[in-house]
């Protein structure tokens, strides 16, 4: 491989400095650039070399001087970024930009999408476990109409290598968990826990992005403004060199992130519904010390009948408050009492999530139990929330529209 060539001034032509402040996206300046592909690394150089030469093979039969990859290095102690500095001067169409002060998967590609000059997003992993071919298919859906195009392994011809069961089944489970903390934003997508998508530009231009960890995907479906979306399957490879970047600090981080792109899209009936659930807690204690402490009855019979009596006060106050407007249009009588059955139900749902999610934080991650059983709790209340609003206080369908009677004619 050839020598890192220098310009007289000391710096490579590949070079692009790390863009700094607010990690928002400008709107297109125009240009030929069609598609900007960011590859974030951190000691990827075993698999860097590859991935470029398969990465320009194919994209300079697509489009010929019409794209950029970008290299997004965190200062690696393997030095990666010398590495892609080096396969610049094979590869013209190659940029890096190092960083040493910012770390993060999620920002390093925003930082690569703000240096970037094309019309379309991009970003794929530096680690050769989404198989570079799939970026054809992702660009053919782009070109089609799509905002927004990702590889899913849950798509058609999408799977996994050879993942082991409890592997398997932490994937499904952070989706899962994800489901029921932004249903709207998580349930848009098969697969939205995957790194390796197309965006256009002009969908997340000028949004407030604010990810944490590395699950970029959920951040652009939550603050950008994604119409349509199509998926690419694709089978996620094992990883050849290197070592896996997943750890239990980022199943923290992807949490984090859920909790806080929640928040900021929570809509007003939540805080009134979160409201009414600490009224429950208080009727749900009242209950238990009468029964249990002044009446002596069972520890377990008492619980049962307080925790119906908190579940009783929090549908009367959701029924009447927190979804009066859509309760009114929908009726009352045994409508009320129908509703009241599918809030049952789905709280009940909810309690077992909340003991299945306590278990799994502390028993597979060491999580301390009382963050573990936190966590639990905004889960579990997010799915309280949005499942009663989407079964329980769903807004009535609207009337058919009713055909007006044609006129006859004059003298008809």
């Amino acid at each position: 491989m050839s020598a890192i060539h220098i310009l007289e001034g000391g710096r490579h032509p590949a070079v692009l400095d790390a863009p700094t402040g607010d990690l928002r996206i400008a709107p297109h300046r125009g240009g030929s650039l069609k598609l900007s592909l960011v590859v974030p690394t951190y000691n990827e150089s075993r698999n860097l070399e590859e991935l470029i030469g398969r990465l320009s093979a194919l994209l300079d039969g697509l489009l010929p001087g019409a794209y950029e990859l970008i290299v997004v290095d965190d200062d690696s102690p393997d030095q990666t970024w010398a590495l892609a500095l080096r396969l610049g001067d094979r590869f013209p169409s190659l940029r890096v930009i190092r960083r040493r002060g910012e770390k993060g998967l999620s920002t390093a590609v925003i930082r690569g999408w703000q240096a970037a000059r094309g019309e379309v997003l991009a970003v794929i992993d530096g680690d050769l476990q989404h198989p570079p071919e799939v970026v054809e298919k992702l660009w053919a859906a782009i070109a089609q109409g799509a905002d927004l195009a990702v590889g899913s392994r849950h798509a058609g011809g999408g799977g996994v290598s050879d993942w082991s069961a409890l592997r398997r089944g932490l994937s499904r489970g952070a989706q899962l968990v994800g489901l029921c903390v932004l249903p709207t934003v998580v349930g848009r997508v098969s697969d939205p826990m995957s790194g390796c998508f197309m965006v256009r530009r002009s969908a997340i231009a000028d949004a407030a992005l604010s990810p944490l960890g590395y699950k970029i995907l959920i951040e652009v479906l939550g603050r950008g403004r994604i119409g349509r979306i199509a998926e690419v399957g694709y089978v996620f490879r094992e990883r050849v060199a290197g070592e896996s970047k997943v750890t239990p600090r980022l199943y923290l981080e992807y949490l984090r992130h859920l909790v806080r792109l929640r928040l900021a899209l929570l809509p007003r009936r939540f805080f009134r519904f979160g409201l009414v659930g600490l009224s429950g807690v208080a009727v749900d204690m009242t209950i238990l010390w009468l029964l249990k402490g002044r009446l002596g009855w069972p520890l377990t019979i008492s619980k049962l009948v307080a925790a119906e009596v908190a579940m009783a006060n929090n549908f009367l106050w959701n029924d009447l408050w927190t979804f009066g407007d859509l309760a009114a249009r929908q009726g009352h009588g045994w409508l009320r009492l129908r509703r009241f059955a599918k809030f049952n139900a789905i709280c009940a749902a909810g309690l077992a999530l909340s003991v299945g999610l306590l278990e799994m934080q502390v028993g597979i991650f060491k999580l301390n139990p009382y963050v573990a059983n936190a966590v639990a709790i905004a889960v579990t209340t997010g799915w309280n929330f949005w499942m009663n609003k989407i079964f329980s206080w769903a807004a009535p369908p609207p009337l058919p529209a009713v055909a007006q009677p044609q006129r006859r004619a004059a003298g008809a």
